[in-house]
């Protein structure tokens, strides 16, 4: 008989992280670190608690405890309750009460936070260079950069000392660090995730980011973070005709060759190997000219709305500019003189962008881009602080500018350094980014973000590979795999164009079990589905094999008993098969 290992208690890897954190000495990732005793206090007291039956590590969301023993690292400009908030500058820092509702959401999940992490200074800057306490070095090439701004949280998890950790990003500060360091960045839709309790940079633009060196572990954690918070007058909440799922076979946008031009050729090499793995997959994909995004992305900073910069710290800085970092200063306080009518134009051209976007994009699930431009040594950086980090920023700076959600995931190797690339996607269709990214990491977590769907049982022409089936993945349906009703149902081919099977719940000693398929719908295009069907079909509920009831099509007795009865086949593809076989 082989033994299965158990899983790790939550005060053993409590235990293993902090004997990592001594093992890679890399003291520029914290600026506050928990003392290793607190720590184990707090995973004694999980485990205990799992020892008396709550759910906890199962991988799913459903349980008391999905998170227990997950450790987390969190960026310094984000309230962790009891710990400083400094936003990488000493003079700035608070120890806020309670913990922002992002960081409160994985600790009642069973995460266990290790300490706060090292940024670029009130999180301006890709680059992980511009903090008093060090720039942090990268977790695979330790002369080159990690990425900012939050820098050292993404090496916390590339060095596996934590699960997953937190993040920001107004300009791509939750996926350069990912990609410069060969994980995994979420950056979901503006206002899913709360922000309060985050240090404004760009509050119009500020999103709460995930690392995790796995897609899985990612979305676990942003699905837990997700929700209203009465305190963020900027939270949003998912629209009832939200996407579940990408399509079966998406549409992915590329960029054209001229927009790669920052990429050396090994780059440029890397990111079609990366398209040609999404073609492998079944994905379809077409060039667009993606300059306009391109040009969105300069109003970040070249233009005025590097206004909500100084209106989040300026003041504070402006009365002791000696306290923050020089290149963070002057790119705050150059703010100060700008008029408002500047602020006002330049919205009005973000507006243009936004409806440019939205026609370029149109006819597609997904765009494609490098996540970043090139990986620069630390020293490079010192040399040229501004313009590298302005280049770093090319195929992120627009995202946000533009309401589109990203997932950043890595995408091989050139020039020695890890190379990532970005699907991004529109506002409220972070789940297809998800998918989309997962077919590059081979990997998919099983359930879809949100969960407010409903489940639907399908028997007959809306099951896969069947003529109806698109009518389900055009509304973002997410299959969720096979399923048997109890046995209590008659299965009848009725007189239909295009043919389809009828469903009808009888006496048990009269019914069998019946083989469909589950899939999983927004509230709005479950409606649109019960607004659409028609006679005899309507829309019911199903009682399955396994106890549990699911939305399903059903018919009435009279066409059921007008056409042929099918049962004994046990599903409609089984009987089609007779029908081809003949």
């Amino acid at each position: 008989m082989t033994l299965v290992p158990s899983s790790p208690t939550c005060a053993e890897r409590v235990t293993a992280a902090y004997r990592r954190i001594a093992e890679t000495d890399r003291p520029e990732i914290w600026i506050s670190l928990r003392e290793e005793s607190d720590v184990l206090a707090e995973a004694h007291a999980l485990d205990a608690r799992v020892a008396a039956g709550f759910a906890g590590g199962s991988g799913d969301t459903g349980g008391e405890l999905p998170l227990a023993g997950t450790l987390v690292a969190v960026k310094d400009n984000i309230d962790v309750a009891g710990l400083p908030t400094t936003a990488a500058c000493p003079a700035y820092g608070y120890t806020p009460d309670v913990s922002a509702p992002a960081v409160r959401r994985l600790v009642e999940a069973g995460a266990i936070v290790l300490g706060k992490t090292n940024l670029d200074q009130f999180a301006t800057g890709l680059v992980g260079t511009r903090s008093p306490h060090g720039p942090v070095r990268n977790a695979l090439r330790p002369e080159k950069i990690s990425g900012g701004s939050s820098s050292g949280s993404a090496v916390a998890v590339a060095l596996g000392i934590t699960d997953i950790a937190l993040g920001t990003d107004t300009a791509g500060s939750g996926r350069v660090p990912a990609a410069l360091n060969g994980i995994v960045g979420i950056k979901p839709t503006l206002g899913l995730v709360p922000t309060t309790g985050v240090v404004p940079a760009a509050r119009s633009y500020d999103a709460v980011t995930v690392f995790a060196r796995t897609l899985t572990e990612a979305q676990r954690a942003v699905t837990l973070m997700t929700g209203p918070d009465e305190a963020d007058p900027r939270c949003r909440a998912w629209p009832d005709g939200v996407r579940l799922s990408a399509p079966p076979c998406p549409r992915v946008a590329l960029p054209r060759d001229e927009d790669l031009a920052p990429l050396s050729p090994r780059a440029r090499a890397a990111f079609h190997t990366a398209v040609e793995r999404l073609e492998d997959a079944g994905a379809e994909t077409a060039v667009i000219d993606v300059g306009p995004l391109l040009e969105a992305a300069k109003l970040l900073y070249d233009g005025a709305l590097v206004a909500e910069r100084y209106a989040a710290v300026g003041d504070f800085i402006a009365d002791d500019p000696s306290a923050a970092d020089p290149t963070v200063a002057g790119i705050i306080l150059a703010a100060a003189s700008l008029p408002a009518h500047a602020l006002v134009t330049d919205l009005e051209r973000l507006d243009g962008y936004r409806t440019t976007a939205r026609r370029i994009l149109s006819g597609f699930d997904a765009l494609l881009l490098p996540t970043t431009t090139e990986h620069p040594d630390i020293a490079a950086v010192r040399a040229d602080p501004v313009a590298l980090n302005a280049r770093l920023g090319t195929y992120t700076n627009f995202v946000n500018l533009l309401d589109l959600a990203a997932v950043a995931v890595p995408a091989g190797e050139a020039d020695g350094s890890p190379f990532g690339v970005s699907v991004i996607t529109r506002a409220f269709e972070d789940q297809a980014a998800i998918d989309i990214a997962a077919l590059l990491t081979a990997e998919q977590a099983p359930v879809p973000w949100p969960g407010n769907g409903v489940d639907v049982a399908v028997f007959g022409a809306h099951l896969r590979g069947q003529p109806l089936n698109h009518q389900l993945t055009d509304a973002g349906a997410r299959y969720r795999g096979e399923i048997r009703t109890a046995p209590a149902y008659r299965l009848t081919a009725l007189h239909t164009t295009p043919p389809k099977p009828g469903l009808l719940r009888v006496s048990p000693p009269d019914g069998a079990e019946i083989t469909g398929e589950r899939w999983t719908l927004s509230p709005a295009a479950l409606g649109h589905f019960l607004a659409a069907l028609p006679a005899p079909m309507f829309l019911g509920r199903v009682e399955l094999a396994d106890r549990t009831w699911a939305v399903g099509f059903h018919t009435d007795p009279a066409s059921a008993a007008a056409g042929t009865d099918i049962t004994a086949h046990g599903s409609w593809p089984a009987y089609l098969a007779t029908l081809t076989d003949v």
